[in-house]
Order: structure tokens, then C-alpha cells, then sequence
């Protein structure tokens, strides 16, 4: 019996312009951090948001610098996450790269407006490995 279809969080479009699988976009990265990296800073940044909105605690620790992450890093489980669009993707060189973004999302305590965080991500890599390392929200 097949699996349902279900959509990647981070929005990402296939070349038919359909919402590509999330078995086909971040899950990949997310189920196997240890040997299937995101290849580029654009695609760890959708699968960090993909992984806010599943509660992906491991995964947004493990993409965290080290040299910036926080002590906790757990998202907030009846957090309502409602979109993501990339503005922008740009390598500044083989090693660094900036995304910037616009999330938004409903807070489970408070009016229940909708928050939207407009933000510039720098992104290094190491070892290979693309990393989550600060940004500017804007």
C-alpha cells in the first residue's frame, strides 16, 4: 500500500511548480543527518524550517555552529507554523552563504496573531557540511 502524499514543510517546488513530497525534499535530511547533508545553504535553511515545524529538536541542534548555538534549542510544540518564503539565496564563497527569508507562525499562547520573522541567515561550511551560523532579522 502507498503512503499518502504529504507536502514538504518548507514550500519548495518540483519543475511542474506542484509542492514536492516531503519524502523528496527535506526528509532526507532530516531522518539521516549523518550521512545525507543538505548539498547548499538554501536547502539546509528549508529543512531547519521543516524541522521547526515537526519538532526536529536532534536535527536544529546538530545544523546549529557550534560556535553560536543555544543551550536549548527545542521548539515550542503548539507552535502553528503557516509558511515560508525564500527572498533570497546568495554564495558569498564555497564556504558561506546567506538566506534570507520570511517564516510565519501562530504562537499557541498570546492573541494568536500571526507572527512573521523577516530574517538574513549566514550559513558556513565545514567539512563539507553546511551549518546554520547567525543572522539579522530585518
Amino acid at each position: 500500500m502507498a503512503l499518502p502524499f504529504v507536502s514538504c514543510p518548507c514550500g519548495r517546488l518540483g519543475r511542474s511548480g506542484k509542492p514536492l513530497a516531503l519524502d523528496a525534499c527535506c526528509g532526507p535530511y532530516l531522518d539521516d543527518f549523518a550521512n545525507t547533508p543538505a548539498p547548499d545553504a538554501e536547502s539546509l535553511m528549508r529543512s531547519r524550517y521543516s524541522a521547526f515545524v515537526l519538532c526536529r529538536t536532534a536535527y536544529l541542534h546538530d545544523t546549529w555552529h557550534i560556535s553560536h548555538r543555544p543551550a536549548d534549542v527545542a521548539p515550542d510544540e503548539g507552535t502553528r507554523w503557516l509558511g515560508l518564503e525564500v527572498r533570497r539565496y546568495t554564495v558569498t564563497d564555497a564556504d558561506h552563504a546567506q538566506v534570507e527569508f520570511v517564516a510565519r507562525y501562530r504562537p499557541v499562547t498570546g492573541s494568536g496573531a500571526a507572527v512573521r520573522i523577516h530574517e538574513r541567515s549566514r550559513f558556513v561550511r565545514e567539512n563539507g557540511r553546511w551549518y546554520y551560523l547567525d543572522g539579522d532579522l530585518l
